[in-house]
């Protein structure tokens, strides 16, 4: 069901500002001098990719990237009529459908690459080191004679560390360039730089650039030039307080015991909604501005918070992710506490939550609803 924004009555939601998304993908943009080709994949990170690819429509991306075949027809369904480049290989039985939707697939093998034939445009992968999908750098000379005529319109590789700063973003670079000095022609589109690697740059060398998680506010290390603005909230009303006395339990297994009377407030969400149950007695959230950490073990529907120091009552909203006052807490920070991937964390967020979209400039808001 979908509520309007501004609703009160649900249990809780997820805010997701469409104009910081917007900002972060110009950010990003604006700094490499050339288009962005964002990556939507995954409901666009668990935020939701037909709202998303609304928003991010304003900044004229070269196209989009996702994962899946169904992903791309699910936006072609949407109406999006730029390319849409599938990153995931794709079985032979893959193929048909993706030529049907007019998507463009990350093809290496030669197989595959004649079976896609010559009238439909298709990106070449090459592995340069991350070692998962993709022609390695240095056997690309093989494909020559058949990509003379199978010509691909774009070639890519994908860095594997670049938040680190550990000098392998130059190696991959340099490794992709050789490779594509071996084809017969050069590709019309060179797609390579991540977010990670486009918050460190000034200009991009390449045709189009390819942020991800940047563009829903997760950024890319302390060492980064730039970084986004935040996009998600979570936040759930409480719906009981109880207290609890000195030795008495909360939650599975009894991990916490009182050593003294304590009050204990339960959040409606838990790790059906993505709060992880690694936050077990390690996350936090925010009430009434104050920070209150989680008690207990973290159960499907339901998150325990100690409100001791907090006066609060029942109906009360809790803030899970995003700022409360002088309080606030990140996708990184719930990474962290939870020894997890801040992708993890964002893709994690469920459909069962209500999804606030907001952020858009001419009142498209409140008609997106839930996607």
């Amino acid at each position: 069901m979908t509520r309007q924004i501004g609703s009160s009555a649900a249990r809780a939601w997820l805010e997701i500002d469409l104009g910081a998304i917007q900002r972060n993908a110009s950010l990003l943009a604006n700094r490499a001098g050339v288009p962005v080709l964002p990556m939507v994949k995954a409901d666009a990170y668990g935020l939701g990719a037909v709202p998303v690819v609304r928003a991010l429509e304003r900044v004229a991306p070269w196209g989009f990237g996702v994962a899946t075949v169904d992903e791309g027809v699910e936006l072609r369904d949407f109406g999006v009529t730029r390319p849409i480049v599938v990153f995931t290989p794709l079985l032979a039985d893959d193929l048909d459908d993706a030529r049907e939707a007019n998507l463009r697939p990350l093809l290496s093998r030669e197989a595959e690459i004649t079976a896609w034939g010559v009238s439909h445009p298709w990106h070449l992968g090459i592995d340069t080191g991350m070692g998962r999908a993709g022609r390695r750098w240095d056997d690309v000379g093989p494909l020559r004679d058949l990509l003379a005529t199978h010509v691909p319109e774009g070639a890519c590789t994908h860095f594997h560390s670049a938040e680190l700063d550990d000098g392998s973003v130059a190696i991959q670079e340099d490794r992709f360039s050789q490779a594509v000095a071996q084809l017969p022609s050069r590709p019309r589109v060179l797609h390579v730089e991540n977010g990670a690697a486009a918050a460190r740059r000034e200009r991009s060398q390449w045709s189009v650039i390819r942020p991800g998680v940047f563009l829903y506010g997760v950024g890319s290390g302390p060492t980064a030039l730039v970084s986004p603005e935040a996009v998600v909230g979570m936040r759930a009303r409480i719906v009981d307080i109880r207290e609890v006395r000195s030795g008495e339990s909360v939650s599975y297994d009894a991990t916490y015991r009182a050593s003294e009377t304590r009050s204990i407030a339960t959040l409606p969400v838990g790790y059906a909604d993505g709060v992880r149950r690694a936050l077990s007695n390690r996350g936090a959230a925010i009430v009434r501005g104050r920070r209150v950490p989680v008690a207990g073990i973290v159960t499907m529907d339901m998150t325990m918070v100690d409100v001791t120091d907090v006066p609060c009552t029942i109906g009360d909203m809790a803030t899970i992710i995003g700022r409360d006052g002088k309080e606030e807490i990140t996708i990184e920070d719930l990474a962290q506490a939870g020894d997890l991937s801040p992708y993890e964390v964002l893709t994690g967020l469920r459909q069962r939550l209500e999804r606030r979209y907001f952020g858009l400039p001419d009142g498209l808001d409140s008609g997106m609803g839930a996607s």
